[in-house]
């Protein structure tokens, strides 16, 4: 067991870190302290760090294999990445309080939701998508164990949070549901959806492949593992 030390060490401070914050109030108490663009922004760069920690923690756990890794299967996190960058940068700042990434007191429009027309939930199928991409490829304990977990925390928290805005909403919940979509491309063929959004929508889209690129040109380096197909 000694060999799964730093890898369970890792997983454990990093669920931690998810749910600490909010016993006792104490999220609350740091924001009044440091305010709310100061806590995130750390707050995110903390959890990113420790992603990564948990990441090359589970490439150093003993390896058990639950399935062989094929040469197509590197192809999937190659081709999911991409639109996975895309629905991050998509989602971020979204006028949308009731997902992750969203404005906390933006005002929604149901005659103009934005990117919410395709998805409310941007940054919770980014995460589906990247976890469950990496999973075709990593058939071993430590790495199902990560990404299946990522993967089922991500599509689990999306009926919950809709949940939350039914209960939040109250009556105005069917507008906001009519006008908002789970994952839809209808409003790519919407003239009028497309005027309105096209632009800052295509400036989002450069950045998040420009990101996916960054990503992919780093992944060696910092994992340990070139995730290009083989």
């Amino acid at each position: 067991m000694t060999g799964w030390a730093e890898y369970v060490l890792a997983l454990a401070i990093f669920v931690a870190s998810h749910f600490l914050p909010r016993i006792g109030g104490m999220r609350e108490r740091l924001i009044r302290a440091v305010g709310r663009r100061v806590y995130f922004s750390a707050y995110g760069a903390v959890s990113l760090g420790l992603l990564v920690w948990v990441i090359v923690a589970a490439g150093r756990a003993p390896y058990v294999e639950l399935w062989p890794q094929m040469p197509w299967m590197r192809w999937v996190p190659n081709l999911a990445l991409p639109l996975a960058t895309v629905l991050v940068t998509c989602g971020v700042g979204l006028p949308n309080r009731h997902t992750l990434g969203g404005r906390r007191h933006a005002a929604f429009d149901p005659g103009d939701p934005g990117f919410a027309a395709i998805t409310r939930h941007p940054l919770f199928l980014a995460l589906a998508l990247w976890a469950g991409a990496h999973l075709v490829p990593n058939g071993d304990l430590a790495h199902v164990v990560l990404f299946g977990s990522f993967t089922v925390m991500a599509l689990a928290a999306i009926p919950a949070f809709d949940a939350k805005a039914r209960r939040e909403l109250g009556a105005e919940a069917p507008v906001f549901f009519a006008a908002s979509a789970l994952l839809s491309l209808r409003p790519l063929t919407d003239r009028g959806w497309l005027a309105r959004n096209a632009r800052p929508m295509m400036i989002r889209l450069a950045i998040g492949l420009a990101l996916w690129a960054a990503a992919l040109h780093l992944h060696g380096p910092v994992i340990g593992v070139s995730p290009l197909p083989v």
